[in-house]
């Protein structure tokens, strides 16, 4: 079974931020490593890095028009993304709490991949 599970970063430490700096190496570097090791996981395929929230543009179609918004549609915008075929949503729930956001202020959201079409 697939999942997509969306990384939320919440108020987690990013680099740059000044969360991140208050963090000390031996900490940073600890959360590299937990998502360098996650993505070696059997079963894990890596999405790309998206940029910041800020950066979003959210597209809506209303009576027809496109309308642009500046920003993320969702409240804490998405930070990253992952693929991840394992036997069962417990495998998933597992992964999903060694992702550093989902202990440092943010969430993992864990949805099955499905077929519509």
């Amino acid at each position: 079974m697939k999942f997509v599970l969306h990384i939320y970063q919440g108020t987690t430490p990013i680099p740059g931020s000044d969360r991140w700096n208050a963090l000390s190496e031996k900490e940073q570097k600890q959360i590299y490593a937990d998502y360098a090791a996650l993505n070696q996981t059997p079963g894990v395929e890596p999405g790309p890095p998206l940029g910041t929230a800020a950066a979003a543009r959210t597209v809506q179609v209303t009576n027809g028009a496109t309308v642009v918004t500046d920003g993320t549609h969702f409240p804490e915008g998405v930070s990253g993304f992952l693929i991840f075929e394992a036997e069962g949503l417990e495998a998933a729930v597992a992964l999903a709490a060694r992702i550093p956001a989902a202990r440092l202020g943010g969430a993992v959201e864990i949805r099955p991949v499905e077929r519509y079409w």
